[in-house]
Formats: C-alpha cells, sequence, structure tokens
C-alpha cells in the first residue's frame, strides 16, 4: 500500500511554521508527525501540499493509495481503521477527513464515500498554540514507540535521576553532572546528543540526535529541543524544531521556534499578560488576533528567523520567516516575514541578504541551501508582502 500525507484544512492555522513545509514535517513529541507514521505504518510517505513545496516534497501515487491528513497523529486503533480501508471509504473525526482509500486516476467525491468515524479521540493540531499545548501527550507517545522491548544506553553515576526507569538515552549521547526528573513525564535523550554539566531537567522532555544542552541549562517540561539544536537558559513547555539555537540566558516559554533560528543572549518572552486575561495571537488564515483559550502563550518564530541580544517578546508573539529582530523595547507582537529592525520600525529583510546569512548558518552544519530552498523562500517573501506594507 502507498501512504500519502495531505495537508488538509488546518494548513493556514499553522502559518507561519507551513510557510516552508507541509503539516507532516511539523515536529511535535520527539517525532515530526510524517517520522511517527512511517514508524508505525513501517513504510515511506509522499506528500500532497502547495504547488512552490512540491518539488521538494513530491507526491508519489501507485495504483493504490491511502490518503492521510497530515495534522491526525497515528494510534494503534487508527492505524488499524486505517489498514482496513476500502473503496469509497473515508474516516472521519468531527466534520474533518482523516484518512482515505483512493485508486490510481481515480476521481474522488468524499462527500459521497461511506464514512467512519474514528474509534477513539485522535491526538491531533489544528493552531500554532497546539504544538506546545499537546507536546506532552505527543511526548508519551513517542517515548512508548520508541523504547518498546529497548534498553537504554547506561546512564552515568554522576547523573541524579529520578524515577530513572523512564528515562531512555540513545547510543552516542553524553551526559555529565546533570539532574534528571521523570516524575511528571519521561525524559528521552537522542543519539549522539549531550546533556552538559549543571543541566536540571523535568520530564516530559526529549533531546533529540546531535542536539546540546548547555551548561546550567534549567528545562521545564512538556518541552522538546530538536534535532542539532543547542540551548541553554531557563525553557518551559516549549518545541523547537531543529537546527536552532537558545545557546545563552533567557527565558523561552510557551513557544514554539522553527528551524534555523537564533536567540541572542539574554533573549527573554512572556507567556503571561499581566492581567492574567486569555492571550490573543495573530492569525494568518483570519488576518486578525485569534483567541488562543490559553493564559500562557509566549513566542511563535518561523524558519531562519533571528533576534539580538536582550530581545524582548510580548506575550502572543508571532514572527514570521526569515524576520532579523534587534534593538531596544518590544517589538510588535506581530513580526511579519522578512523584516528588519525592532520597535522603532522595520524596513525589508532582501532575499539576497536573507539568503547570505541563511548560507552561512547552514554551511556551518554541512547543510547547503538548495535552490529549491531559495524558491520556497521567494514565494514566501511575494506570499507576505501585504503585511510588511501595512
Amino acid at each position: 500500500m502507498n501512504y500519502i500525507l495531505f495537508d488538509g484544512d488546518a494548513r493556514n492555522k499553522l502559518l507561519p511554521f507551513t510557510f516552508t513545509r507541509p503539516v507532516a514535517d511539523i515536529r511535535v513529541g520527539i517525532l515530526t508527525i510524517r517520522e511517527k507514521w512511517e514508524l508505525l505504518l513501517e513504510s515511506t510517505t509522499t506528500t500532497i501540499t502547495e504547488e512552490y513545496l512540491s518539488e521538494k516534497w513530491p507526491m508519489v501515487e501507485l495504483e493504490n493509495n491511502v490518503m492521510i491528513n497530515g495534522a491526525y497523529f497515528p494510534s494503534e486503533s487508527l492505524l488499524q481503521q486505517i489498514k482496513n480501508l476500502k473503496t469509497n471509504q473515508v474516516i472521519v473525526h468531527q466534520d474533518t477527513y482523516v484518512a482515505f482509500f483512493t485508486a490510481e486516476g481515480e476521481e474522488v467525491d468524499l462527500e459521497n464515500f461511506d464514512t467512519i468515524e474514528v474509534a477513539e479521540e485522535p491526538l491531533f493540531i489544528e493552531n500554532t498554540w497546539d504544538i506546545f499545548s499537546k507536546n506532552g501527550e505527543a511526548i508519551e507517545q513517542d517515548f512508548y514507540w520508541l523504547t518498546k522491548d529497548r534498553e537504554s544506553e547506561p546512564i552515568p553515576d554522576s547523573v541524579f535521576c529520578v524515577n530513572k526507569d523512564r528515562i531512555f538515552v540513545e547510543e552516542g549521547a553524553k551526559l555529565t553532572i546533570a539532574s534528571l526528573n521523570a516524575t511528571n513525564g519521561p525524559i528521552y535523550i537522542g543519539k549522539d546528543a549531550e546533556v552538559m554539566e549543571g543541566s536540571i531537567v523535568r520530564g516530559p522532555f526529549a533531546l533529540c540526535e546531535n542536539a546540546t544542552l548547555k551548561m546550567g541549562a534549567k528545562i521545564y517540561g512538556p518541552t522538546t529541543v530538536g534535532p542539532h539544536s543547542k540551548v541553554g537558559g531557563e525553557v518551559n513547555n516549549s518545541v523547537i524544531f531543529g537546527y536552532s539555537n537558545k545557546g545563552h540566558d533567557g527565558f523561552l516559554g510557551n513557544s514554539v521556534l522553527g528551524e534555523w533560528c537564533n536567540l541572542g543572549a539574554d533573549t527573554n518572552n512572556s507567556n503571561l499578560k499581566n492581567n492574567y486575561a486569555e492571550v490573543r495571537l495573530w492569525s494568518y488564515e483570519t488576518e486578525g488576533f485569534a483567541r488562543t483559550g490559553l493564559q500562557f502563550c509566549g513566542l511563535m518564530m518561523g524558519d531562519h528567523s533571528k533576534c539580538g541580544i536582550n530581545t524582548m517578546f510580548n506575550t502572543g508573539t508571532v514572527v514570521g520567516v526569515s524576520a532579523n529582530i534587534f534593538g531596544a523595547g518590544f517589538p510588535r507582537n506581530f513580526v511579519p516575514s522578512f523584516s528588519w529592525g525592532g520597535s522603532s520600525g522595520v524596513t525589508t529583510y532582501k532575499t539576497n541578504k536573507a539568503f547570505e546569512v541563511a548560507e552561512k548558518v547552514m554551511e556551518r552544519r554541512d547543510i547547503e541551501l538548495t535552490e529549491e530552498d531559495k524558491g520556497i523562500l521567494e514565494y514566501v517573501f511575494e506570499e507576505t508582502s501585504k503585511f510588511r506594507r501595512s
């Protein structure tokens, strides 16, 4: 069977993160949603996404295909329902199509398909803030699948552990004189990751492959530090997709950082309003501020965005793709993509300059900024120009 992940209706609500990736490539928990499906299906997947992303994430259609909504996470029951799908059947959750069977070249009319309700309430993301607010449950699920019937690498005697059975260390990981408390959730230390001296961690927590906790880091779960990221200072209930750095002191809470982001030393974000009111967050779908239903909500930062030292982000700030923020005071709580500046005003960050920086940043990790990547960023630049003009 051929499995294809499609973006679904959640795509626009998950901007700015889906400007530069399909929905399925968002990291929640230890793995991306695609990685979860591929692990459980024991199969590769392809993608139906926006046309400008399709060259990097193409769709491969075979004789028999199952389409799966990329915003939904796999579970044993959902997996079984998907494997039992037949022609002209669609699995639904409330008013959302979760999965359906199709043959190559066949015209799909989902409204006339036989509907099958999901067997149990699924885990899924619909809004940007779901990425951190559902991260604890996602870490629990991924920890179970990744560590099932496996033994952890030995944990050095210098590391203080609470609830050690819920701590798993992969091959090549390095831990020195740290404190790991898995009372409230599991702790996963990925392959070749490093926990430096003095780090204090409360689960649920995931430190992914080749990621680093700097000396004296203070981590409150549920938090994920994605592959090849470096984190120091204080972090609470946040998700960092990968290849991003918060290498110094400062607070990051109830936040999501995309890939290739960098927070300057002593950058802080507010995650609670002074009047304790509900946080509203910029919505690209409505082009206004949306109610989150949350009292705690911090920073949403798209790929390739960066900020200078001592930057202060207000409660519920959304930063687009490839923005460069610096200077005193609080920047606006919506910073459009390709913005250059801060609280005193912004100008347009031209793509040629942005590409120069991205190439240097990625080169340090032996990764090339490809023509495909440039094409995607060029599209985002044009697509978001109306926000810069306003």
